[in-house]
């Protein structure tokens, strides 16, 4: 190799690999860090233009936000604790590889494909008076002809949040489920077969063995479920409406798409925007925390 060559190869050795990721990272600048960028700056301005803090106040003193507050919480708490039980167990079920389990591994997954708008749409029409749900339960037996359920009024906030967590988890459930059984399928299988031979059950074997293996694969699914359990509204608004159930997400399509008008829309919507990261990234930390993910190192024990 001649001494131009060679020089040449340095060079694309220095400044290939940053040319073969700039679309990656021309597409993230301006199709992410800009627009959230944009966003932070409208919240901390008023409609005049003007750096404040007002929009905050605003926020914390808007009637809805304590409520919506309020329910996303106990939305995340239940939905994310009953997915997480259910999801494990089925992976646990499918992951023994019984004749059968992958029919269930497939019927499993059905809700997973649904879209939220063809979900929050296929719930609407079956939870009204008249919808299939009642119908269904008439057919079966559990209704008298002419009983109906009603399922959407606006009286009990604990029926309604109740609907909702059994909605979200049956959509959510299959794709925690995937996550863990990749991880159940990844364990070495001699681990478990050396704690049956020195005499642990299933249940020793679980809670010894399987579950601190599992615990990276565990918080992935966690985290990515926490966050997208705060991002829920799509399904709610459909059901309910934006008044009746509010949630933090809800809020910022309020103020952008139902009430664009306003002098101070987009700066609500980009504050309340604001206040969703600023929650996930505490609850986030908080979790990692919890779970002793920092005090870990390369998923080996505590330093």
């Amino acid at each position: 190799m001649s001494k131009e060559q060679s020089i040449k190869r340095r060079n694309w050795n220095q400044v290939g690999p940053y040319l073969l990721v700039a679309p990656a990272l021309i597409y993230y600048v301006f199709f992410w860090i800009r627009p959230v960028l944009k966003i932070f700056m409208f919240s901390i301005t008023d409609a005049a233009g003007h750096l404040s803090l007002e929009n905050f106040r605003l926020v914390l003193e808007d009637p809805t936000f304590i409520p919506a507050a309020q329910n996303t919480a106990i939305i995340v708490i239940f939905s994310v604790t009953l997915e997480f039980v259910a999801a494990m167990a089925l992976a646990l079920l499918i992951n023994r590889k019984f004749k059968g389990s992958s029919i269930l591994l497939f019927i499993a997954m059905i809700p997973m494909a649904l879209a939220p708008v063809a979900l929050g749409a296929m719930w609407k029409t079956g939870f009204t008076t008249h919808g299939w749900v009642n119908s269904f339960l008439t057919y079966i037996g559990f209704l008298d002809i002419g009983e109906k359920i009603i399922f959407l009024s606006g009286e009990s906030r604990f029926k309604n949040l109740l609907l909702i967590i059994l909605i979200d988890a049956w959509q959510v459930i299959p794709s925690m489920m995937i996550i863990l059984l990749a991880g159940l399928q990844g364990l070495p299988k001699e681990m478990m077969e050396a704690s049956y031979v020195f005499g642990a059950n299933r249940w020793k074997t679980l809670r010894k063995i399987t579950m601190p293996m599992l615990r990276s694969t565990i918080q992935t699914a966690v985290i990515l479920r926490l966050i997208s359990a705060l991002q829920i509204w799509l399904t709610i608004v459909m059901l309910f409406g934006f008044g009746r159930v509010p949630v933090l997400l809800s809020r910022v399509i309020y103020y952008s798409e139902e009430v664009p008008n306003l002098a101070n829309s987009y700066q609500m919507s980009s504050t309340y925007s604001v206040v969703i990261a600023v929650i996930i990234t505490i609850v986030a930390i908080l979790y990692l925390r919890v779970s002793g993910a920092f005090g870990r190192k390369n998923g080996g024990a505590k330093a």
